[in-house]
């Protein structure tokens, strides 16, 4: 799919135009974002958590930084749990997803979104999300991707390099794995981290700057969904 049919997808969340996918990486805002799940299953398990971290000016703004618990239909199950810690006595007193999402879009709107390894964040987003025309291609930047074109990766394409493993391949902290606020930063410093070794590698070409376009492309060239 060309890049200007995914900025269409994006228009509601974008405040500019298309022809401004020229603009330069450092002026636009992001927001990274990661969720905590009941499980993998695309179609049926749930959001436990939602942690987003914004970044502006080529810098991350902490004190914008959003966490929110979700209390789902079904109780976590083990597996998650093992991995975020979250029982379902943890989420009894949380707010179900439908009156978090108000504070959400306000969080994610006019900004790009990045993950680490979109394909579950876009898939959970969609679901939640679709009465706000959440982009339905592959519009979100992935750091996963990003790492992968720099081989920062040991694993090839078709497997996601670890977000943990990144930050600290790179000398980054990594903040609280596995809670929804820690990985959206982490995710957020390794982004600065990896668009700017794409931008020193574009200014060695002879390019004038790295481009929100380039960054778009990049990450969709190397994704894996």
């Amino acid at each position: 799919m060309a890049i200007e049919t995914w900025l269409i997808q994006l228009r509601k969340f974008l405040p500019f135009a298309k022809s401004d996918l020229e603009i330069d990486w450092r002026e636009v805002d992001y927001c990274a974002i990661d969720l905590e799940t009941t499980g993998l299953d695309l179609h049926t398990d749930e959001i436990v958590a939602i942690g987003t971290a914004q970044i502006s000016n080529g810098r991350i703004a902490a004190e914008r930084n959003f966490y929110r618990e979700v209390r789902p239909m079904e109780s976590p199950s083990v597996q998650s749990m093992r991995v975020h810690g979250l029982r379902a006595s943890d989420l009894d007193g949380a707010l179900r997803m439908k009156e978090i999402a108000p504070d959400l879009i306000a969080q994610i709107s006019g900004r790009v979104l990045i993950a680490h390894a979109t394909w579950m964040e876009r898939a959970f987003l969609r679901r939640y999300l679709s009465s706000a025309d959440f982009p339905k291609s592959k519009s979100m930047i992935d750091t996963a991707a990003l790492a992968r074109s720099l081989s920062y990766a040991r694993q090839g394409k078709g497997h996601e390099p670890s977000l943990e493993f990144l930050a600290r391949r790179l000398h980054l902290p990594v903040y609280a794995p596995h809670n929804a606020l820690g990985d959206a930063l982490t995710t957020a410093v390794l982004f600065l981290a990896l668009a700017t070794e794409l931008e020193r590698i574009q200014l060695a070409k002879g390019a004038p700057r790295l481009t929100l376009k380039v960054l778009l492309e990049t990450s969709a060239k190397y994704g894996t969904g």
